[in-house]
């Protein structure tokens, strides 16, 4: 009998593979003085060629009938989450594995969201949702019974989405915590109790990718240029070292450059794809990098300078936050907008070689790229660390362990103070090599 499956959440990007090989490789030796056989390890990205297997649940029935009858969990491990095995164990042994169980750390809204389609408006912190960080179990079960159709189209906060899955109206189990499942810093006084930890410091991939390397496409339209453009100026536009504003409308004072695209209320795909053509054009220096940000985006470009350190520009990297549409039937991933959205030179070039282009000026510019990617057998990348709403609209306790690189919106908020709180280092100076300690542990 196999005790535990563990399943770790890697992506197909050669960074995210090299470290999840990595984190194979840890569990493998550590399982190799607790049982003759040791257990399987897969790798997410790997399972199957179905774009949508990251979204777990169209995999589940797959590991069900391929590991269920000599499995007796399932677990699930982020490529970061540090795992000290026969902690793990034990506290599953707590629980009978001949019923159904759904096992993790609880996150909670404090009120309702939409990146939760407002669920439970009444009472948001009714409902807890696993954090994936901390690691997450499921009884096999459980897994017996998870051959249902998928309740929606878009896969937005899949942490959430799977909670709502599994517990389906009252019908399943509620997520139940383990103490042990933790996002303690792996070398905290207060991680002894701990299964599972983060890494500290998470892997440094050399030095910061220079800013000189980083184009900023910034969209815009006029009847926003005297609301959200002088809170791009007044928070992070200062870090940019070539930056352009792209407008239905010339403004010198800005300055905006009318790409002759008519401003649309919806979509903006005629004015991301002629912001494509011009960065690849003789009209704007060369660099290895685009970010495409709305211009209610707020983010951090020093960190996003640590973090590019990672990967490789000559790869076709489309980086932010993944969102899905149809992943159950064979639908596409993307990268959301409003969080930022990041492209190494190579990935726009195989883009614009291509067919794809907009079906309509309006059209949704982010899932529109994500058709296009998923054509072209290009994978999008996914980091935690952007975000597509503001941070109200995230668990306390999610937020607690991470340094954002970026949220999106003004609705309800100060800007300039939530970039202040959230993503200014106040002990650098304008270089990203004045970044703190916690910010480089934590990328």
């Amino acid at each position: 009998m196999i005790c535990s499956l563990f399943v770790i959440q890697s992506q197909s990007n050669s960074f995210h593979v090299s470290r999840a090989e990595r984190q194979r490789a840890d569990l493998l030796q550590q399982t190799q003085s607790l049982t003759q056989t040791p257990p399987p390890v897969l790798l997410l990205h790997s399972l199957t060629d179905n774009e949508g297997d990251w979204s777990i649940l169209p995999v589940l029935p797959y590991l069900s009938l391929l590991f269920g009858k000599n499995s007796s969990w399932l677990v699930f491990l982020e490529e970061e989450t540090n795992v000290k095995v026969t902690k793990l164990l034990q506290a599953l042994r707590k629980f009978d594995r001949r019923k159904e169980w759904f096992l993790g750390k609880p996150l909670h809204d404090e009120e309702s969201t939409i990146i939760h389609h407002y669920a439970f408006a009444e009472n948001p912190s009714i409902f807890k949702y696993p954090d994936f960080s901390a690691a997450w179990a499921l009884s096999i079960p459980l897994l017996d019974r998870s051959d249902d159709p998928l309740k929606s189209d878009f896969t937005i906060d899949l942490k959430h989405e799977v909670a709502l899955y599994i517990w389906e109206n009252g019908q399943g189990p509620r997520l139940t915590a383990v103490p042990e499942l933790c996002t303690e810093p792996e070398h905290s006084p207060t991680a002894q109790h701990c299964a599972t930890t983060l890494s500290s410091p998470a892997p440094l991939c050399g030095e910061p990718v220079k800013k000189e390397d980083i184009f900023v496409a910034v969209k815009t339209c006029k009847k926003f240029h005297t609301e959200r453009v002088p809170v791009v100026k007044k928070t992070w536009e200062r870090e940019a070292f070539l930056l352009e504003y792209y407008s239905d409308h010339t403004d010198p004072s800005i300055p905006t450059i009318d790409l002759g695209v008519p401003n649309t209320e919806r979509g903006h795909c005629g004015k991301t794809f002629a912001i494509l053509e011009r960065y690849v054009s003789d009209a704007v220096p060369k660099t290895r990098w685009l970010l495409v940000v709305d211009d209610d985006t707020l983010i951090s470009l020093p960190r996003l300078q640590m973090l590019l350190s990672c990967y490789d520009p000559s790869e076709p990297v489309c980086l932010g936050e993944r969102y899905g549409y149809g992943l159950g039937q064979g639908g596409y991933s993307y990268i959301t907008g409003g969080g930022g959205m990041v492209f190494s030179r190579a990935a726009v070039v195989r883009l614009l070689a291509s067919d794809c282009k907009c079906y309509s000026d309006d059209a949704p510019d982010d899932m529109v790229l994500g058709m296009c990617l998923n054509a072209l057998g290009l994978p999008v990348t996914h980091s935690s660390l952007f975000h597509q709403a503001r941070p109200e609209d995230y668990s306390r306790d999610f937020l607690a362990h991470q340094v954002p690189i970026s949220f999106h919106k003004h609705w309800n908020i100060d800007p300039v103070a939530v970039f202040n709180r959230w993503l200014k280092d106040e002990s650098r100076s304008t270089s990203p090599r004045g970044l703190n300690k916690s910010t480089k542990e934590e990328l």
